[in-house]
C-alpha cells in the first residue's frame, strides 16, 4: 500500500518549468509523451494493488482489469466527441452558407469561425487562414482535420464541395448546402443507434458482471473460491485466464455495438 501512495504522489507531482518551456518547443512530443506516462500509470497502479491483494496472478489480472476498463472509458469518450464534433461542424456549414446566400465573400464567411463552437472552430481555423491569405481551402481543410480521424470524412465532404466550387464555378452555397444535410442526417442517425443500443450495452455489462456474482456465491455457501484464486499455481493461471476471458468478452462486444453506429 505504500508503494502504490507513494507512485500515486509522483504522478500527481506538478511538471517542472524546463518541461514547460520545452513544451512550447515539441508541443506534439511532450503531449503524446504525457499521454503515455496518463495510460500507463493507472494500469500499474491496478498491478500494484492486485499484487497486494492476489499475488502475481492478481498483478496481472489488476492490470488487464484497469487497462480494459480505460480503454473502454477512452472509446466512450472518443465516440462523444465526434458526435459532438459532427454536429458543430453541421452547424458551422450552415452559417457558411447562410452567409454565402446572403452575399458574403467565401473568405468572410469562414472567417467567422469564432461564433462556432470549440471542435469545429478547431478544424476551420485553418481554412479561414488560408481563404484570407488566398491559399487552397479544401487542402487547409484537410490538414484541420489532419488529427481527427473520427471526422475526416464529415471534413472530406467539404472539402470536395469547395475544391468544386473552385474549379467548375458551380455555387459553393449549393454544394455545403448538400454537404451539411448529408452531416446532420449522420449526426442524428448515429445519435438514434446510439439510444437504441443502450439496452444491449447494459445487457453486456450484467454478463460481464456475472463472474463475480459467481465468486461472491461461492463465498457465501463455504466454497471459499478466493483462496483458491490466491493460493497455488492453479489457482493463479485460473484467475487470470478468467479475467483475460472476462476482458476479450467485453472487447468483442464493444466492437459488435460500435460497428453499429456509423
Amino acid at each position: 500500500m505504500a508503494c502504490a501512495a507513494l507512485a500515486a504522489a509522483i504522478g500527481c507531482l506538478p511538471g517542472s518549468a524546463a518541461v514547460a518551456r520545452f513544451a512550447v518547443l515539441w508541443p506534439v512530443r511532450i503531449a503524446r509523451h504525457g499521454r503515455r506516462v496518463w495510460t500507463a500509470g493507472p494500469t500499474v497502479l491496478g498491478g500494484c494493488a492486485g499484487l497486494l491483494v492476489a499475488g502475481p496472478g492478481g498483478a496481472l489480472a489488476g492490470a488487464l482489469v484497469t487497462f480494459t476498463i480505460r480503454r473502454r472509458r477512452a472509446r466512450h469518450r472518443a465516440s462523444s466527441s465526434a458526435a459532438a464534433a459532427s454536429a458543430q461542424l453541421a452547424d458551422a456549414v450552415s452559417r457558411i452558407t447562410e452567409e454565402l446566400r446572403a452575399g458574403s465573400h467565401p473568405a468572410t464567411a469562414l472567417g467567422g469561425v469564432r461564433a462556432d463552437g470549440p471542435l469545429a472552430r478547431e478544424i476551420l481555423v485553418p481554412a479561414a487562414a488560408a481563404a484570407r491569405l488566398g491559399d487552397g481551402v479544401a487542402s487547409a481543410l484537410r490538414r484541420g482535420a489532419a488529427g481527427r480521424p473520427e471526422i475526416a470524412a464529415d471534413v472530406e465532404r467539404i472539402a470536395a464541395a469547395w475544391s468544386l466550387a473552385e474549379r467548375h464555378g458551380i455555387p459553393l452555397a449549393e454544394l455545403l448546402t448538400r454537404a451539411h444535410d448529408d452531416i446532420r442526417w449522420r449526426a442524428r442517425f448515429g445519435a438514434t443507434v446510439r439510444a437504441q443500443l443502450a439496452g444491449p450495452r447494459a445487457t453486456a455489462s450484467v454478463l460481464t458482471a456475472l463472474p463475480l456474482l459467481g465468486i461472491a456465491l461461492g463465498q457465501l455457501v463455504g466454497a471459499d473460491p478466493i483462496a483458491v484464486l490466491r493460493s497455488g499455481v492453479l489457482g493463479q493461471v485460473m484467475l487470470v485466464i478468467g479475467v483475460a476471458l472476462a476482458a476479450a468478452g467485453v472487447a468483442w462486444s464493444e466492437q459488435i455495438l460500435r460497428s453499429a453506429v456509423p
